[in-house]
């Protein structure tokens, strides 16, 4: 029987096997800090297997700064933490398919790269635009520990450091680009292929926001740069010049991408002559010359008529005279004339509405988006008006508007309604906030998911005086409060509307230090240890462990039952059933077999000795062939 891994993936060790199926001569071995053999990549050879000519030298065109090789190193190495649930901080906990996860989201990120991994459409940050003022997450920069103490200037709930990036700093851009370059790369596992990544930034690291993102998704992949105008003009600026605009980069996972915005309708037209069958006319001319399209400029003579009409040498027909002769015999030409309600004044070329439809597919009656954003998308202080508004005071400043975020979610998902919508840097939650007002104005069920570390209120805040501690506690709040207003204001349409979230919180590992290194422990001190599970772990803690273990969305429903005495967990039907009670009885395995789960598991100290675990195997066998047993 397996034993579950209960750390979050290896992802160096899955692109060496990447690697290793392609080019097995470019692997090789070296010495782990424990002293062990470990595969290992030969990257020189790797070079020149990938080059056609001789690899010499070090000379190229890169982005490169202090630190970008450990945030790499960072971004692919596990951890051993889990997620807990924390139903009394949720909101319809049984019911709702949203997250709000507090924690450092590079960690967070890390865990959910089994459970959704390309699984995300669409994700929206706004990280630390890097003023000197903002705080970025405490990695690990490998400074002293007399430069830690210097540049730590807060701590979380927890204890854990939160790093103040001022421009004093040696690494000042360094270190936000390790910072956003190791999110970004787990970030990109997690969208579908036709995914899309939104991110709002200002003037001082947009250029190596940029960069950054031409390395991860790919140059070829950058979508546009939305501008947005964040303010009206000040007077007192350097040079003269009012910065207004932020902007806000969009990378795709890929070329299947497409954003859309609903279009006009186009005017067809229903005519007796032709039945059932709606057409509209188009230009039939094209900016090309005579010189250019010989074949294309020639006299349109109307067979009905015999009246001609001359092709302009600067603007030829878009139709060589042979196409003409079979356009024409299939009735797509239409001659100024021939219906009194059409004001043309030469040949147009007709399009029938089901050609139209069948060409477009689900993308009939939508376009492609501008850059230039609506009118309505607002300012900055239309988002802190939305927010004061909901807690009737200033609790939070400069949060992006509801408007805005609403708008990107909108053209990524206009096709995709049951959507997965990510935001690892979620402040005040306003994409939370955007994806269920979006829901309840065009019915969809798009889910979203919250990631933000806890940060403390200042104390002489509005917000801590209120009674909120850290940005956590606001923007689970926020979610309540706009749920409720949403539902208020559209009672008749939000009856089926997902204004609930389970809370989730980063912890360390529901296992003891002992389930990882045995090594290091005297056998006189295993003996003593009755289990490797931390005492103050619930079923509920070691449930959702086994999930992200296993790769499971966190939000599918679940049940419990008492089986013989046992308390037995059921999630999303049989997707996993778990018992972690001691001394599970056969009758409890037998009756979890019978039931045909797709995933089993047990703790290992709920069987007396290896023959009972082999007893259980044999009962999975005869029973649920199919179903895959482990223990934690």
């Amino acid at each position: 029987m397996d034993k579950m891994k209960m750390e979050s993936p290896d992802m160096t060790a899955q692109n060496i096997d990447r690697i290793a199926a392609l080019f097995p001569n470019c692997i090789t071995e070296t010495v782990d800090e424990n002293g062990k053999l470990k595969r290992a990549i030969n990257f020189e050879l790797l070079k020149q297997v990938l080059s056609p000519d001789v690899v010499d030298g070090d000379e190229r065109y890169e982005f490169t700064w202090v630190g970008k090789k450990a945030a790499i190193v960072e971004a692919n190495k596990p951890i051993r933490k889990t997620l807990r649930p924390c139903k009394e901080e949720s909101k319809n906990w049984d019911t709702t398919e949203n997250l709000y996860i507090e924690g450092d989201n590079l960690e967070v990120l890390k865990l959910l790269q089994e459970s959704y991994l390309g699984k995300v459409k669409m994700i929206y940050i706004d990280p630390p635009y890097n003023t000197g003022n903002d705080f970025i997450y405490a990695d690990d920069f490998k400074r002293s520990q007399e430069e830690e103490n210097e540049q730590m200037g807060m701590f979380d709930e927890d204890g854990d450091r939160l790093f103040k990036n001022t421009d004093t700093n040696g690494r000042f851009h360094s270190d936000w680009c390790s910072m956003i370059y190791s999110r970004l790369m787990l970030a990109r596992n997690l969208l579908t292929d036709d995914g899309v990544i939104f991110i709002s930034i200002d003037d001082n690291e947009q250029e190596n926001l940029k960069k950054c993102c031409d390395e991860v998704f790919g140059g070829q992949n950058f979508v546009a740069t939305f501008p947005w105008r964040k303010r009206t003009a000040k007077s007192d600026v350097p040079f003269g010049v009012s910065q207004d605009c932020e902007w806000v980069i969009c990378y795709a996972k890929s070329g299947k991408f497409a954003a859309r915005v609903a279009g006009t309708e186009r005017k067809y037209f229903e005519t007796p002559d032709f039945p059932g069958r709606p057409w509209r006319i188009h230009d039939l001319t094209k900016q090309t010359t005579a010189s250019e399209r010989p074949n294309s400029f020639f006299p349109m003579v109307n067979p009905k008529t015999g009246e001609e009409y001359p092709a302009n040498p600067n603007r030829t027909w878009a139709i060589t005279e042979e196409t003409f002769k079979f356009y024409y015999s299939v009735d797509r030409i239409v001659f100024p004339g021939d219906y009194d309600f059409l004001n043309i004044t030469k040949p147009a070329l007709r399009y029938w509405k089901e050609d139209d439809v069948k060409k477009s597919g689900d993308m009939f009656g939508m376009m492609p988006v501008s850059t230039k954003l609506p009118d309505n998308i607002g300012m900055s202080l239309d988002g802190t008006k939305e927010i004061t508004a909901l807690f009737d005071g200033k609790i939070f400043s400069f949060p992006k508007t509801v408007s805005l975020i609403k708008f990107f979610v909108d053209i990524s998902t206009k096709l995709d309604k049951e959507a997965i919508i990510l935001d690892f840097f979620s402040g005040s939650a306003t994409t939370a906030h955007a994806v269920m007002q979006l829901n309840v104005e065009d019915g969809g069920h798009r889910k979203f998911i919250m990631v933000q570390l806890p940060e403390p209120c200042d104390e002489k805040s509005e917000a801590y005086k209120a009674g909120y501690k850290n940005i956590c506690e606001i923007g689970k709040e926020r979610i309540r409060r706009a749920g409720e207003k949403i539902k208020s204001e559209s009672p008749l349409t939000t009856g089926n509307l997902d204004v609930g979230f389970r809370v989730l919180k980063l912890s360390d590992s529901n296992m003891k230090d002992v389930y990882y290194a045995p090594d290091d422990y005297s056998q006189s001190l295993l003996a003593g240890l009755e289990s490797n599970i931390k005492e103050d772990r619930t079923d509920l803690d070691l449930l959702f462990g086994c999930l992200l273990d296993w790769g499971l969305p966190l939000s599918m429903p679940y049940s419990s039952e008492q089986i013989d005495g046992c308390t037995v967990h059921t999630y999303n039907d049989g997707d996993l059933i778990a018992c972690f009670d001691k001394n599970v009885p056969e009758s409890v395995v037998k009756e979890i077999a019978k039931r045909q789960p797709l995933r089993a598991v047990f703790r290992d100290s709920s069987f007396v000795n290896s023959p009972a675990k082999i007893n259980v195997t044999e009962i999975f066998k005869l029973i649920a062939p199919d179903t895959r047993v482990k223990v934690i």
